[in-house]
């Protein structure tokens, strides 16, 4: 078999271009002709050997071999990056501060602190798993630099929508939740105020669904101990969920809405080290745009 060396610079002109469901929007921000992107998309699908791209309406869409090349393009772009970061950047020293919802606590914290820590030894990073209220709080305060939250009504002066995911209903992965139409709905939710748990109950509502909270906990994994035994239905993005939970298909319950996604930074212009670490959790929650759209 031939040894196919990759081109990185046209291997991120095909993430951007993904990432942002624009090739044209890509080119604008590579600093790249539309021609040039189209010269580098056609060099890729030459070396793959198989088309990457197809058409769907208006835009453009992958297909299974461009699924499996964008996965393997992440990892080889975060790969360069992180080294030439470790060889270059090295000199970075400071303090970075980081606030969390829990849904990302399990699925993002270790790899984004991990690809950090290899590449800038020298600083010292302090995380903190909490709540909406209290993360915008402690931004407003300065006493986080950075923070992701869902959207809840609430801003801060420097803060920036990463993405829109759906919200979901959520039962147990293993074994079916039995609920009838007309009985009311047990939900499983966080203790209030909790913008989720708000959400469904507006949406039963809507439908004329009756519901009673089945169970609260102050924690997500209370939560999904619950509904993984069978006492009711949660109600979540697809980010971050246990193997003990899935999402509900083919149910009677209405459709959940949007939720935005917002990362805060406490200051207009942040330290290099805090712009850093920005940067290398904007690249893993990159994934996420997949969700967002499905």
């Amino acid at each position: 078999m031939r040894r196919i060396h990759f081109d990185l610079d046209v291997l991120r002109t095909f993430v951007a271009g993904v990432e942002l469901n624009s090739f044209a929007k890509a080119a604008d921000r590579l600093g790249r002709s539309t021609s040039a992107v189209s010269a580098q998309l056609k060099k890729l699908e030459d070396q793959v050997g198989t088309p990457i791209l197809r058409r769907q309406g208006r835009g453009m869409a992958l297909t299974e071999t461009g699924e499996t090349m964008l996965a393997y393009a992440r990892r080889l772009l975060e790969l360069n990056d992180e080294a030439a970061t470790a060889l270059h950047g090295a000199e970075l020293e400071g303090w970075v501060r980081l606030g969390l919802q829990e849904d990302f606590g399990e699925s993002l914290l270790a790899d984004v602190l991990g690809r950090f820590a290899r590449a800038h030894p020298k600083v010292r990073i302090e995380a903190r798993i909490a709540r909406n209220r209290e993360l915008l709080e402690r931004i407003d305060k300065g006493q986080l630099d950075l923070a992701l939250a869902w959207d809840a009504n609430s801003s801060t002066p420097y803060q920036e929508r990463i993405t829109e995911l759906p919200m979901r209903w959520i039962g147990p992965a293993h074994g079916a939740f039995h609920w009838q139409p007309g009985e009311p709905v047990p939900l499983v939710s966080l203790d209030a105020p909790c913008l989720m748990r708000t959400a469904a109950t507006t949406a039963l509502d809507r439908a004329g669904i009756p519901w009673r909270i089945a169970f609260t906990s102050a924690s997500l994994a209370g939560i999904w101990a619950a509904v993984a035994a069978g006492l009711g239905i949660g109600m979540r993005t697809e980010a971050g969920l246990p193997g003990l939970v899935g999402v509900m298909t083919h149910t009677a319950l209405p459709d959940l809405p949007m939720l935005g996604l917002f990362l805060h930074r406490a200051n207009a212009e942040p330290s290099p080290a805090v712009a850093r670490l920005d940067d290398i959790l904007r690249q893993a929650l990159a994934p996420l745009s997949r969700i967002a759209k499905t």
